[in-house]
């Protein structure tokens, strides 16, 4: 199979750990029989420094030629860099909101694993830890109350601010149905979460997922209070598969998902259109602090490059050998130091990208 993948290395630890993500891409390739073709972008800091915007738009047809996009991460330090002395809608960030709106990004997926090597970084209790989780937080990206119509008045002196949560059946629709395909590659269960006790758009919310889910009857569904959920996540995180929600409830409940993890270095991320296209980028940030050094830990892109080959390649089979690369890596003890513990071995970025890619065989 020919992939055709555009790499953003973008800025800080970027370069570095979108290198070790294909170095391990070119070793699944070799393995199975797969072709892959690269074309670099330029976005975020990187583009600034060079073109005086986040993003072209050369690069945005760059990256709709592609199958997929590749992403390291964008940014800088806000405090001295002098990208943050640009107008907001010129500094790195307003690149990547640029892309995500031109590739008509919708559906943002964030896998939250605990992985057994590094349950003690898990800040839940053993009792609650050790039955272990993975999850995938199906975010829908593009609508609800971000995105929704807003302004702020003054009334008989008094300041006022409305923000409204809007919803239509196709918005719901089409983040529905993602959610359905996604959990039958999977353990085959949806947890629709939001708030149908209070909201007008959370109660067409649940309608229209429902109808959805007739068309997928091998998937389990149930429907859950998004309070409720964010208890469960820490009361008992392994009885979730697919956690599908909206914008808002999505945001909150990923970040709370990801923390339980314990570590940041790991997660992974995907934003989906409505075909099989998606940008897949590790959660963390550029981390600028670190850059150079040697010692970023690349893992959290290399699975977001398997999050690749399952969901724009349909290359099953593949994205499980590099997930299984991973975690036989940690359980022979082999730690980048974001993820060191006593009685490991300490490696660095390009030392974990290689015994990764030795792993895919």
């Amino acid at each position: 199979m020919r992939l055709n993948i555009a790499c953003i290395e973008g800025d800080g630890i970027g370069p570095e750990i979108v290198t070790e993500a294909r170095k391990v891409l070119d070793k699944v390739a070799y393995v199975y029989g797969h072709e892959i073709t690269y074309t670099n972008i330029l976005m975020g800091g990187a583009s600034i420094d060079v073109h005086g915007v986040p993003l072209t738009e050369d690069a945005v047809t760059a990256a709709k030629a592609a199958d997929a996009v590749l992403m390291g991460s964008i940014g800088g330090d806000t405090t001295t860099s002098p990208w943050y002395k640009l107008p907001p809608n010129l500094r790195p960030e307003a690149g990547l909101l640029a892309i995500r709106k031109a590739l008509n990004l919708f559906a943002n997926l964030r896998p939250a694993v605990l992985y057994d090597e590094l349950a003690d970084a898990c800040p839940l209790k053993k009792e609650i830890s050790s039955a272990g989780f993975d999850m995938m937080i199906m975010r829908e990206l593009t609508g609800g109350l971000y995105f929704g119509e807003r302004h702020t008045t003054e009334e008989n002196g008094i300041r006022k601010a409305v923000d409204t949560l809007t919803y239509d059946e196709n918005e719901i629709r089409r983040i529905a149905i993602k959610g359905f395909e996604i959990a039958m590659k999977r353990k085959k269960k949806v947890t629709s979460v939001d708030k149908a006790n209070v909201l007008d758009s959370s109660r067409l919310w649940r309608k229209v997922v429902e109808e959805v889910a007739a068309d997928y009857p091998e998937v389990t569904l149930e429907h859950m209070l998004v309070d409720n959920c964010a208890m469960q996540l820490v009361k008992n995180p392994a009885q979730f598969d697919v956690i599908l929600t909206e914008n808002m409830f999505g945001d909150i409940l990923s970040d709370e998902a990801s923390m339980v993890t314990g570590s940041i270095g790991m997660l992974a991320s995907a934003s989906l259109n409505d075909t099989k296209f998606g940008l897949y980028e590790p959660s963390h940030g550029s981390a600028p602090d670190i850059a150079g050094k040697g010692i970023a830990n690349p893992i959290a892109t290399i699975l977001s490059a398997a999050m690749m080959l399952r969901f724009s390649f349909d290359l099953d089979k593949e994205a499980d050998a590099v997930e299984c690369a991973v975690k036989n890596v940690l359980k022979k003890g082999y730690r980048t130091i974001d993820i060191m513990s006593q009685g490991c071995t300490q490696v660095g970025c390009k030392e974990m990208g290689d015994l990764l890619a030795d792993e895919i065989n």
